[in-house]
């Protein structure tokens, strides 16, 4: 019979929360220095894992069996409101006089409900005639990285494990995030610029749930690895497919409708216990 391995994303689990898991789920405590690991031979329901989340106060998170998690050798990471703290595009158009539109926009794709490509090429149009230095103070005044995003990194890199960025966003963010976080690789729309302004167009293809999902299968080939040994993580629709494809699909701080079809899910949690999911520290 199979055993199967949750993630108990808390330092402290008190005996009243070790009841509500066990009425859904019987198996074995392990203390991982910051975090729980159960052990248990039958898997969880969906719908009773969906309600136990709601119950406590912390991330409960079951490895799915698909996971190979001893070969990992990627984790794929969207990046507005997931590494980062924001949506740049909508920070951008703060500057424009028109943020509450294009955010509307934003949060309407991000839940699925409109066409990504057509979605950004309306939003991408709003910032015609911006000065491109715009771009620069949106970086050094508004974007930071999201709680443990460098701790998540290097303890990635310690494993061994390559840490990719890709975005329906923006390179000039993408690129700065490389060097600033130490990412092995990039890849995002390119916002089109003439004589210091934004034409309001993007250049080329652009990076949508495909192009995304695409990306991660590129780079499994590159390290000579399948797609079961590696992770994506997002937070909008746009995420899914490559989420799908990859042996563990996270969503961080995510719409519903991703959570719904997440494998892992974190809103308790900060990046750095994404590395709960790969590694039992202090054991």
């Amino acid at each position: 019979m199979s055993m199967f391995t949750t993630i108990i994303h808390t330092v402290t689990l008190d005996e009243r929360n070790k009841d509500a898991i066990a009425a859904v789920v019987s198996g074995e405590f392990e203390p991982c220095g910051d975090h729980y690991r159960l052990h248990h031979r039958q898997a969880i329901n969906h719908d009773a894992l969906m309600t136990l989340r709601q119950q406590v106060s912390f991330d409960i998170n079951p490895l799915p069996e698909r996971f190979d998690v001893e070969g990992l050798g990627l984790l794929l990471t969207d990046m507005d409101s997931t590494l980062i703290n924001i949506e740049c595009i909508d920070e951008i158009a703060d500057f424009a006089g028109v943020k509450p539109q294009v955010a509307a926009i934003t949060e309407a794709a991000m839940r699925g409900e409109l066409d990504f490509a057509t979605s950004l090429t309306q939003r991408v149009a709003t910032l015609e005639g911006l000065d491109e230095g715009v771009l620069q103070r949106v970086y050094d005044e508004r974007l930071t990285p999201n709680p443990g995003a460098e701790t998540m990194v290097a303890g990635l890199h310690h494993q061994d494990v390559k840490v990719g960025l890709v975005s329906g966003g923006f390179t000039y963010f993408t690129d700065r995030l490389k060097g600033r976080l130490n990412l092995d690789f990039t890849r995002a729309n390119v916002l089109e610029k003439r004589d210091g302004r934004l034409t309001g167009r993007v250049l080329g293809s652009i990076i949508d749930a495909k192009a995304k999902a695409d990306f991660l299968q590129e780079l499994c080939e590159e390290l000579r690895i399948t797609p079961r040994q590696a992770i994506a993580m997002g937070d909008g629709a746009n995420d899914l497919l490559m989420m799908q494809h990859a042996g563990l699909g996270i969503a961080y701080r995510a719409k519903p409708k991703v959570q719904v079809q997440a494998d892992v899910v974190l809103n308790y949690s900060t990046l750095a216990d994404v590395l709960h999911l790969i590694s039992c520290k202090g054991s």
